[in-house]
């Protein structure tokens, strides 16, 4: 098997297909890069505040990242692209470092080029920067990399409605709701990376968008519509019988 990539799913994958005991191998366009294992130690107060931590990592930038994403969707628009582009790259947890390197052969700083199957096997041609090329027989291929958003190639969207969203980059641009320029109609996830910061890749970023999305929404029903289940008295009541207990109201 091939795994392509040289980001968290690519090196996670190619670990975990390693242990299981596949003929695994990693291309990856770049040198693999790795977090740093967390050391337990005590930090200075100095440290903690020039690294504080974050859900992202460490230092400055990340606790921004992770802690205000809704100052960071007030900056310039040139700006929040430029930052989401350049910060936090490809890169694999401290934990499956050593279930990759010198386990899994690894061919780096080489670009897929295409893939040919003959035979029942794949044959994969991929190229060096210095346009030396290779190729890599395979029984399987996994692309674990180039996740990119582009509002053109959702196509459960009509072409008519995808026409009407404003975008940049091909992505959506959104309000502080998360919300497109057609209403109603919302963006969370990587999609919305480049409205509110690097931190929606990351799973870490889910809250804060689970949060604001439900207040968003909550406030566009009706209050009549929205009702909260409560234990009733009849149930009270009866629990209270079965354990032989007189009745008791219950808030």
């Amino acid at each position: 098997m091939v795994v392509i990539g040289g980001g968290a799913s690519a090196i996670d994958m190619a670990g975990l297909l390693h242990e299981t005991g596949a003929d695994v191998q990693l291309v990856s366009r770049q040198q693999l890069k790795f977090h740093s294992m967390p050391t337990g130690k005590p930090r200075s107060s100095w440290q903690q505040i020039r690294h504080p931590q974050s859900g992202l990592g460490p230092g400055l930038r990340s606790r921004f990242f992770s802690n205000a994403p809704m100052a960071f969707h007030y900056l310039p628009q040139r700006l929040r692209l430029h930052l989401v582009s350049t910060t936090l790259g490809p890169s694999g947890g401290w934990f499956i470092r050593d279930k990759v390197i010198g386990r899994v052969p690894l061919l780096l700083g080489y670009t897929p080029q295409r893939a040919d199957i003959e035979g029942g096997r794949v044959r994969l041609h991929v190229r060096a920067s210095d346009g030396t090329e290779r190729e890599v027989v395979t029984e399987h291929v996994i692309a674990a990399t180039g996740y990119k958003v582009d509002l053109e190639r959702l196509s459960f969207l009509s072409s008519e409605l995808r026409s009407r969203i404003k975008a940049v980059n091909r992505t959506p641009v959104l309000s502080s709701a998360f919300e497109s320029s057609i209403p109603g109609l919302y963006f969370v996830g990587i999609a919305a990376a480049n409205s509110f910061g690097p931190v929606m890749r990351f799973a870490f970023g889910a809250g804060f968008a689970a949060r604001t999305l439900t207040r968003t929404i909550l406030k566009s029903l009706p209050e009549d519509s929205i009702s909260i289940p409560v234990p009733s008295m009849a149930s009270g009541i009866e629990d209270a019988q079965a354990v032989g207990e007189e009745p008791a109201l219950r808030s």
